[in-house]
């Protein structure tokens, strides 16, 4: 590989993966939409590219003579607020993607899928295999869903050379997610509670799931996906590491799913008419009691894909939420 297109680069995981394609000299075009996300990734060491996933015209000529397009650009927002712009960038997004690179004759297409389109997992470890069995809880996981099973397959199938990754839980610096919002709560000392305790994710730190995604291109398999998944572990019990990490104190009380999940009707209601936190929404209290458990064993058999302890890619996320958000008064 010695070019390579990224979309999503001034996100969360796609920042992190042109960083490392730069480190190793390989030559990166990255799409952004504006003038303050062209300066970042060409501060990563990318060439920008002005544009967006939904126009093609904005891409094709900057695709050509790439190796791999890294699809990685995804809107991902909890509430219903969202739902219109999150179908035009997720699912529609995916599709002018794909298709551009074919027209612009890319050889191998990274597509970021994730773990959530298997839904809940009741307890189960999923892998490649999983069939998700009834709703989703949120916008986000429908429309990855119809991304990966309604648009992605059936252009594979077309003879689009793609391959998919699936990012589970991703944690790690200058994250956006409700999560981070939970952690930044945490070192304020503004976290007594630890909602769902029992809702379990599979946590992988994100330079692991950059790491994932050019595993896949080098050695990954057209027409496969590949879980890019870490430890599974209960909302309860990751919050205590932490506090374990961040040297703030833990949480007084675990509330379980179900008490909180009473409030849900409310929520939904109010979020259509009041900007409340996403933590707090409607669609935030559906996720409560659920487990989202899957396995990366293929990708690790296949690829040589490995992920750090949990432990060690917080104590990397507090230093970073430490220096960023809780400097000492002067």
């Amino acid at each position: 590989m010695k070019r390579a297109f990224v979309t999503g680069g001034t996100g969360f995981i796609g920042s992190r993966l042109i960083a490392l394609l730069a480190a190793r000299g390989i030559e990166v075009r990255a799409l952004a939409r504006s003038q303050a996300g062209m300066e970042k990734v060409k501060a990563l060491g990318a060439a920008p590219v002005q544009g967006d996933v939904t126009d093609p015209g904005s891409m094709q000529e900057a695709m050509r003579g790439c190796d791999v397009v890294f699809h990685v650009a995804s809107m991902y927002e909890v509430g219903l607020r969202y739902k219109k712009q999150m179908e035009k960038v997720n699912v529609e997004g995916v599709r002018t993607v794909i298709e551009t690179a074919c027209k612009a004759g890319v050889p191998k297409i990274v597509f970021t899928s994730t773990v959530g389109v298997l839904g809940d997992t009741r307890g189960q470890t999923a892998d490649e295999t999983f069939e998700h069995q009834g709703d989703f809880p949120t916008v986000y996981e429908r429309t990855k869903w119809i991304a990966h099973y309604q648009v992605a397959l059936p252009l594979i199938k077309q003879g689009a050379p793609v391959i998919i990754v699936m990012p589970s839980s991703v944690f790690g610096p200058d994250d956006h997610s409700t999560i981070n919002d939970l952690m930044k709560l945490h070192i304020r000392g503004r976290l007594p509670v630890v909602p769902g305790k029992e809702t379990t994710f599979s946590h992988v730190y994100v330079d692991d799931v950059a790491e994932g995604h050019i595993l896949a291109a080098e050695k990954g398999r057209i027409g496969e996906s590949y879980i890019l998944a870490g430890t599974a572990m209960p909302m309860g019990e990751y919050i205590k590491l932490w506090s374990k990490v961040s040297g703030r104190p833990a949480p007084v009380l675990e509330l379980p799913s179900a008490l909180v999940r009473l409030w849900w009707p409310l929520l939904a209601l109010l979020e259509r008419v009041l900007p409340i936190p996403a933590a707090l929404s409607g669609e935030a209290a559906r996720v409560l009691g659920t487990t989202w458990i899957a396995s990366s064993e293929k990708a690790q058999r296949e690829l040589g894909y490995k992920f750090r302890p949990v432990e060690e890619g917080l104590k990397l996320t507090f230093d970073w939420l430490n220096q960023k958000y809780n400097q000492p008064q002067r």
